[in-house]
């Protein structure tokens, strides 16, 4: 496989990635806020449902957006209305890997959010600011670290993504094949071993400068919580 064919694997592995993630942050910070500030009866039921990914086999995750997103399923059938689709191409990739991602970030923005101290969202609010005042200046600044880490953690789980991503958007070259999907490939083929190799080291380095900056971003709302 020629340098050429490589980055083709590795650019295409980080616009969906890079997608994933900026798709999945509104949902996740979203769905942090309710479950950190929100009272309200099913929130077990919502909180189960938003990790579900993190305990469900990853082709059982893919085989539901596959019946989700299929031609006869829901969302499928309105974006064939719109005359468009998502199986085999890299904006289903994209998908599989923000539903696999969204958990991970959801975990660490609502960690970020309840780390706030409520006690001057209060005081704002006891000086005249309205809700979304206090939000705009207090909790989103305060808990803004935290969230930068849930996205740099659900980018490194995104273009590391497999199992949902296989199964729903297939293995196809140029279109849907990420690093773990280019390894996988060629590891059926003889002679594939040096390949594999060279979009390992890539996997790793990637993945290990996501992890490094999640953890120096946690460390920085932990540091930013306790001057507080």
């Amino acid at each position: 496989m020629s340098d050429g064919a490589v980055w083709q694997i590795v650019s295409l592995s980080l616009l969906v990635g890079g997608v994933a993630t900026l798709a999945a942050l509104p949902v996740a910070f979203a769905l942090a806020w309710l479950l950190a500030r929100g009272r309200f009866p099913g929130k077990v039921v919502l909180d189960a449902a938003v990790h579900l990914p993190l305990v469900l086999p990853p082709v059982v995750t893919g085989w539901l957006l596959l019946l989700a997103f299929g031609p006869n399923g829901p969302a499928g059938r309105v974006l064939a209305d719109l005359g468009t689709g998502v199986l085999f191409r890299w904006t289903g990739a994209a998908i599989a890997a923000g539903v696999m991602a969204l958990p991970l970030m959801v975990r660490a923005i609502r960690l970020s959010i309840e780390a706030v101290d409520r006690r001057l969202e209060q005081a704002s609010r006891t000086l005249g600011a309205g809700r979304w005042q206090t939000f705009v200046r207090i909790t989103l600044p305060l808990s803004l670290p935290g969230v930068l880490a849930g996205a740099v953690l659900g980018f490194a789980r995104s273009i590391g993504e497999f199992g949902a991503t296989i199964t729903f958007v297939s293995n196809v070259p140029g279109e849907t094949q990420t690093l773990p999907l280019a390894i996988y490939a060629a590891l059926q083929r003889p002679g594939g071993e040096a390949m594999v190799w060279r979009l390992a080291a890539v996997s790793v380095a990637l993945s290990l400068a996501a992890l490094v900056a999640s953890e120096l971003l946690a460390r920085r709302a932990g540091r930013g919580v306790h001057v507080l």
